[in-house]
């Protein structure tokens, strides 16, 4: 018996991760009722496997080849269903647990070397001496140059209490720098919160397993540091957030609303459709919530967005965002990878469908971008994707996804803290906003 996993897509290039658990039983048994044509034709793709094998100018893999034509067969349904082989489905797990044997460092490629972006407080890497800037030169004697960042961080991660070496260039130092890491459980850090005087500031990344518990320790936190008579209210940042579990994007929507609807889904059998309603319980203590997106905004961010636009509960400010407005299943086969398919469409409480539409931000407010970056700061969105499901006649979806990297230059930032602190009325806004 397969079993599958009821998940929402990370957007675009981000993969997929898994949600509910329910068991399968009818998956292959579709294939007993296919009628005589279907049959022929697969006695066809038979005919061409083999004559790929047999005569190709070269031995080709008969593994690679399965696997190609069931990724083809998927691909042509829309952008978002793919074969994921083995390698695949553990990495894609492995982002959605958002916790993983490894070192604790976030890196980026520079000149064909890995950079540290910075060391995650209490990690081995933080505690090991691994610094801000350091080039990563060699992983266990293997020179980096050559490898790709992703064959890097591969390399980096690894079974808890194992070891690796690295050799480090670091500015200023003379000679190389060796160090020797043991690794250890590295939880991904979703959530990212600060105080702004009388406002709090949330930041979610992505909607990994780890979300929905972050965003509790960060308004618990946040209504500690701030006294709830000086407290003006919440950013929720989700710029440039692609997505992630579905499960998750609810639970988020939920800690924010006291009742009703937070999203719904419905596939192809009308009998499938699910509706999904927030608890009583707002934890943030029904205080002022203006919530944050642009093209990035994918996905679960997408189901986050417009269930508190709907609801009122938010006043939503930025760009258009992405438009992804579809779910997608993960079907595991065996130790063979696993099937990503697209079987439903979600829609926000009032019955909206954003799929290649986006959600429409209630105060439009553009970045300043800077000259060099004009034109390819824009993303076109789920609309401009090949093969994506269609959503009548007016496909729109994203629009600008720059974020400044200095928060005192981030315009859509600062009008957030202003609509929250009466610099600025909402009522204006809004119909500004309309009237453009």
């Amino acid at each position: 018996m397969m079993r599958k996993l009821s998940v929402l897509l990370f957007g675009v290039a981000l993969g997929a991760g898994a949600a509910t658990l329910t068991s399968s039983p009818a998956l292959l048994g579709r294939a007993t009722a296919a009628p005589g044509d279907l049959y022929r034709q697969l006695n066809l793709f038979g005919d061409v496997f083999e004559k790929i094998r047999t005569d190709y100018v070269e031995k080709p893999d008969d593994q690679k080849l399965i696997e190609s034509a069931i990724n083809g067969m998927l691909q042509s349904l829309d952008p978002h269903s793919s074969y994921m082989d083995a390698k695949s489905f553990k990495d894609m797990q492995v982002q959605t647990r958002g916790e993983f044997g490894g070192l604790g460092i976030e890196v980026t490629m520079e000149e064909g070397l890995v950079k540290v972006v910075t060391p995650i407080d209490d990690t081995p890497a933080a505690r090991g001496g691994v610094m801000a800037g350091d080039i990563i030169v060699q992983i266990d004697d293997e020179q980096v140059q050559g490898l790709s960042l992703n064959q890097a961080v591969e390399k980096m991660r690894g079974p808890v209490n194992s070891s690796v070496r690295l050799k480090i260039v670091r500015k200023g130092a003379s000679d190389t720098v060796d160090i020797t890491l043991v690794r250890d459980t590295i939880r991904i850090r979703a959530v990212r919160y600060r105080t702004e005087d009388d406002v709090g500031y949330i930041r979610i990344t992505q909607f990994n397993e780890q979300t929905f518990e972050n965003l509790k320790t960060a308004l618990d936190s946040l209504t500690k540091e701030i006294p709830a008579d000086r407290l003006k209210g919440f950013v929720l940042d989700l710029r440039n957030n692609p997505g992630g579990l579905l499960d998750q994007a609810i639970s988020v929507s939920d800690a924010f609303l006291e009742r009703g609807e937070i999203v719904s889904t419905r596939g192809r059998n009308p009998d499938e459709a699910q509706r999904y309603n927030a608890r009583a319980g707002d934890l943030s203590k029904g205080k002022p919530v203006v919530v944050l997106v642009n093209g990035g905004s994918a996905s679960a961010s997408e189901i986050v967005a417009g269930a508190l636009q709907d609801h009122k509960r938010a006043t939503v400010v930025g760009t258009r965002s992405f438009g992804k407005g579809s779910v997608q299943t993960i079907v595991p086969l065996g130790g063979n990878g696993a099937l990503r398919m697209t079987t439903a469409r979600y829609y926000t409480p009032s019955g909206r469908s954003i799929q290649a539409k986006g959600i429409e931000p209630d105060i439009q407010v553009l970045p300043d971008v800077p000259p060099e970056l004009k034109g390819k700061d824009e993303t076109k969105g789920e609309a401009a994707l090949r093969g994506h499901l269609k959503n009548g006649e007016e496909e729109r979806g994203g629009s600008s996804a720059y974020v400044p990297p200095d928060p005192k230059n981030d315009k859509q930032l600062n009008y957030a803290f202003d609509l929250l602190r009466g610099k600025v009325s909402a009522a204006d806004a809004k119909a500004a906003t309309k009237a453009n």
